[in-house]
């Protein structure tokens, strides 16, 4: 695509497919944000006043916007920045096909950690009165344990979906 030039034919929804995660990157971002929603969830239905927010950040938010609201700002604004780097990398990852396997295993372990992890902690913090590091580290082997089978043991297990012969038509050229 070159964005130098200006070219009529190129509409929006053809500039949309660049700001989606192409492949498995978008699978990926499904369960990042799966792990964000788990912690905005009990969040909400667990914070009764924001002083009880532990996160000085959300807690800011909340205090400013009411609870639900600056939570979900919060959490709007928390997810922009990893979204980008999510769809930055789906692009960009092609050009690294020697290395491809061992920098996605990289990203999953780091996003495992840093941002499943610790929103699972925030999560199970609601619930559960154990020490951050143990719900951290259960977080991270949850993500984990979703992750290795999904995007390295099975990745094509939806990709027969559209390959069945009956449902298939074939085009014949007139």
């Amino acid at each position: 695509m070159n964005l130098g030039k200006s070219n009529p034919t190129m509409g929006f929804p053809s500039l949309i497919k660049y700001l989606i995660p192409k492949g498995v990157w978008l699978e990926r971002t499904i369960l990042l944000l799966g792990f964000i929603f788990l912690d905005f969830l009990i969040t909400a239905v667990s914070c009764r006043t924001p002083y009880a927010e532990a996160n000085l950040y959300a807690r800011g938010f909340m205090q400013r916007y009411g609870i639900v609201q600056g939570l979900a700002l919060f959490n709007l604004l928390f997810v922009i920045p990893i979204y980008a780097v999510l769809v930055l990398d789906s692009h960009l990852i092609e050009y690294t096909q020697r290395y491809r396997t061992k920098t996605e295993f990289i990203v999953d372990v780091a996003f495992g950690w840093l941002i499943a992890g610790a929103r699972f902690n925030g999560a199970m913090s609601w619930l559960w009165d154990a020490p951050n590091t143990i719900r951290q580290a259960i977080g991270f082997a949850v993500y984990l344990a979703i992750a290795i089978p999904a995007f390295y043991l099975f990745p094509k297990r939806f990709d027969y979906a559209g390959s069945f012969v009956a449902v298939r038509k074939e085009r014949k050229e007139p």
